[in-house]
C-alpha cells in the first residue's frame, strides 16, 4: 500500500524512530499505527539484545531540584556522537521529568514508571532501536533534605546531589556539590563509611608497615594513622576544601551556618 509522508511523520512523532524505520514499519503493518509501533518496539528489543555485550561508556547526566528533593540520572550510550544528539538529550530530560512526577524512589521504581502505554525501561530499549546503539539507564538517585543542590560537570558525564540539614548560601552549596563531583568521596563522613572499607585500609596499612620493616609493636599504631589519613582524604566533610585547602569541607560549611552539615549525598560518573 502507499505510505504517505504525513503518515510517516505522524509515526515518527509517536515513537521517535527514524523516518525510514517508520516507513518500513508502516509498510509491514499495512498502515496500522498500533501494529507499526509494536514493530518499532520489537526492533528496539532486537538491537538491544544484539548489542548487550557492548560498553555504554558515553551518555549524559542530568539533574533537577524540586523543593526539598533532588534527582540525578544518567542515560548512557556507546558513542559521543549519539550522546550529543539533541533527541538523545531530550529523552534523558523526559525520563528525568517522569522520575520527578512519579517521585521514583530508586532505579527499579523508575524503570517501572509508565509513559504512553509502556514503561521507562521499554522507552530506553526503544532508544536502542532508534540509535542503533546500546542504550541503558545505569544510574538514578533521589535525595530528600531541607536544602538540596545538584551539580553536573560541564562535560555532562558526572554530577552529584547534596542535601543539607539547614539552609546555606548558594555559594557554599555549589562549592560543596562541586567538591563532591570532583573529589568523589566514598561517604559523607567517617561515621557513615562502610566498616569493611575501613578494615580493608587497616589491613593494607599494617602490611605496608610490616614490609617497610617497622617493629611489630608499632604496626597497629601505624595502620591507624594510615586509616585516619585515608578517611580525611576520602570522606566529604573531612576533605580539605578544593578552593581553600587550609580548611575542611565541614569547617567551610559551618563558617556559613554553624548548625549546618551534609545529610545526603549521591554521585555518578560515566568515567568511573
Amino acid at each position: 500500500m502507499e505510505i504517505k509522508a504525513a503518515d510517516v511523520a505522524k509515526l515518527r512523532k509517536m515513537t521517535g524512530a527514524g523516518m525510514m524505520d517508520c516507513k518500513k514499519a508502516l509498510m509491514e503493518a499495512n498502515g496500522d499505527y498500533d501494529k507499526a509501533q509494536d514493530i518499532i518496539r520489537e526492533k528496539g528489543k532486537l538491537v538491544a539484545a544484539k548489542r548487550a555485550d557492548r560498553s555504554a561508556s558515553e551518555g549524559i547526566v542530568v539533574s533537577k531540584i524540586v523543593g526539598n528533593k533532588g534527582y540525578l540520572l544518567c542515560l548512557a550510550c556507546e558513542t559521543d556522537f549519539v550522546a550529543k544528539n539533541s533527541e538523545f538529550t531530550t529523552t534523558a530530560h523526559e525520563i528525568l521529568e517522569l522520575a520527578v512526577v512519579a517521585d521514583a524512589a530508586d532505579l527499579e521504581a523508575l524503570n517501572g514508571v509508565m509513559t504512553g502505554g509502556r514503561t521507562v525501561a521499554d522507552l530506553v530499549t526503544e532508544k536502542s532501536g532508534q540509535t542503533g546503539e546500546k542504550v541503558e539507564l545505569p544510574f538514578y538517585a533521589r535525595i530528600e533534605a531541607p536544602m538540596c543542590v545538584a551539580y553536573v560537570h560541564m562535560n555532562n558525564k558526572l554530577g552529584a546531589l547534596i542535601g543539607f540539614n539547614k539552609s546555606v548560601s548558594d555559594e557554599v552549596a555549589k562549592d560543596v556539590a562541586m567538591q563532591a563531583t570532583a573529589m568523589a568521596p566514598i561517604s559523607i563522613s567517617r561515621e557513615d563509611c562502610d566498616p569493611k572499607v575501613i578494615e580493608h585500609e587497616r589491613v593494607i596499612g599494617r602490611e605496608q608497615a610490616r614490609l617497610d620493616g617497622k617493629p611489630e609493636a608499632m604496626l597497629d599504631k601505624i595502620a591507624e594513622g594510615k586509616v585516619n589519613k585515608f578517611l580525611t582524604e576520602n570522606t566529604l566533610l573531612s576533605q580539605p576544601l578544593v578552593k581553600n585547602n587550609k580548611i575542611s569541607v565541614s569547617a567551610y560549611i559551618k563558617q556559613d551556618c554553624p548548625d549546618a552539615t551534609v545529610v545526603a549525598y549521591k554521585r555518578f560518573s560515566l568515567n568511573d
